[in-house]
């Protein structure tokens, strides 16, 4: 008989938003007739920008022809998106990022779960608290989180981030080799300065460690000392990974197109202190364990960045960025604490009158027919919070923060 990676009989329960998921449909099912309005998971509702849909028609044809059809894609991706991606993301913000350091991808969460697969299981991983679920979920899988005791894994160092310290998460209080940072950050909507994310490269510089650093919200950023990548920040190539996602970005959540870039300058140690290049070892593992984003879906990312494609996706994105705004103002008209919304598509709410973020979800959706997404879910520090998307439509926003507005609490 087979044996099982026990690491994944570790994890409790049901993914967060599967468990979300259960609730919903047993509601539904007890109430067919409730209009339940979901500002829960963080899915898109807008269409995919005319050029972008465009674009995909002419690939599709294209693949009909014995002439012009693709097969496999390149492991790191197709000449023209990676162009695209150099040139816009990074060069037009004065960064120097080199084609044969992005690798395109079916997306952000995709590579943040998979990159645990170059790293070794003795590396000491820290994680922001709050944090996106699937950080730690994959560590667990991966034998690098130790133990489960109360809330937390015995060998991850949890950095809470909290109203008292303005949801700014303090370095560590001992050295650690992986740290995960995602900003704008999911779940709270909240930010890093230029100055604050310095302090996270120089501490990585120092010791050696290695930042994954999630941008798939970027943006959305408005502030202008919020930076819209980890490489504006001197040195950061030396030690960090940046992932990036047309998921949220462009609406690709069911198209699936991302990218991660790895400089050829971070190198990490074997266990003899040998020191090697992360990038190799990133292409190697994709070259064996994937076979390339289909040419259609690249042909779709590339318009994203045509003159049509900015313009298409800025309007959808100022689109939820205005609901943001209205849940944001909705609620604070009637005394309620949040937080984010201003650089991402996320408000962060405290709940009221000291309920439990997982009470506060069912009264939500049993007294007003409203999913949220529990902050407890997040990790220990989420507990007394819900997280708001922005990305409903928008009559149904306004019909929520309306329901919202007329609750007595």
């Amino acid at each position: 008989m087979a044996f099982v990676n026990e690491n994944f009989l570790k994890l409790p329960g049901n993914y967060l938003f599967a468990e979300i998921a259960t609730r919903v449909a047993a509601y539904k099912t007890g109430h067919p007739n409730a209009n339940v309005i979901s500002l829960g998971i963080g899915d898109v509702t807008r269409p995919l920008a005319a050029a972008v849909v465009e674009a995909m028609q002419k690939a599709s044809a294209e693949m009909s022809s014995e002439e012009t059809m693709r097969g496999y894609a390149p492991d790191r991706g197709y000449q023209f998106l990676l162009d695209a991606i150099v040139k816009n993301d990074f060069a037009a913000r004065g960064i120097d990022i080199t084609q044969d350091e992005v690798f395109v991808s079916d997306g952000a969460k995709s590579d943040t779960g998979n990159f645990g697969d170059v790293l070794s299981a003795d590396n000491l991983v820290a994680v922001t608290d709050p944090v996106y679920p699937v950080y730690v979920d994959t560590n667990v899988m991966g034998g690098r989180a130790g133990e489960l005791k109360g809330d937390a894994w015995s060998r991850i160092e949890y950095l809470p981030c909290t109203i008292q310290n303005n949801f700014t998460p303090a370095l560590p209080a001992k050295r650690v080799d992986v740290i995960y940072l995602c900003y704008p950050n999911n779940p709270t909507g909240t930010t890093l300065s230029k100055a604050e994310l310095k302090k996270w490269v120089d501490y990585a510089l120092q010791n050696e460690s290695l930042i994954l650093f999630d941008a798939a919200y970027e943006a959305f950023i408005r502030e202008s000392d919020v930076p819209h990548s980890i490489y504006e920040i001197a040195g950061a190539k030396q030690v960090a990974v940046e992932f990036r996602s047309f998921s949220k970005t462009a609406g690709f959540t069911g198209v699936r197109c991302g990218y991660n870039v790895v400089p050829k300058e971070l190198l990490v140690r074997t266990a003899s202190g040998d020191k090697v290049a992360l990038n190799s070892v990133w292409k190697r593992r994709q070259a064996t364990k994937f076979n390339g984003t289909a040419y259609i879906v690249q042909r779709a990312a590339e318009a994203v960045y045509s003159p049509e494609g900015k313009r298409q996706v800025q309007e959808t994105i100022g689109y939820y960025m205005e609901n943001a705004r209205v849940i944001k103002a909705g609620l604070e008209s009637v005394g309620m604490k949040t937080y984010g919304g201003v650089n991402a598509p996320y408000i962060w709410v405290q709940t009221p009158g000291g309920c439990s973020s997982w009470e506060f979800f069912d009264r939500l959706l049993n007294e007003l027919q409203i999913v949220s997404t529990p902050g407890a879910g997040f990790g220990a520090s989420g507990e007394g919070f819900v997280r708001l998307t922005a990305f409903g439509k928008k009559a149904a926003t306004l019909e929520a923060v309306e329901r919202i507005k007329n609750w007595t609490l």
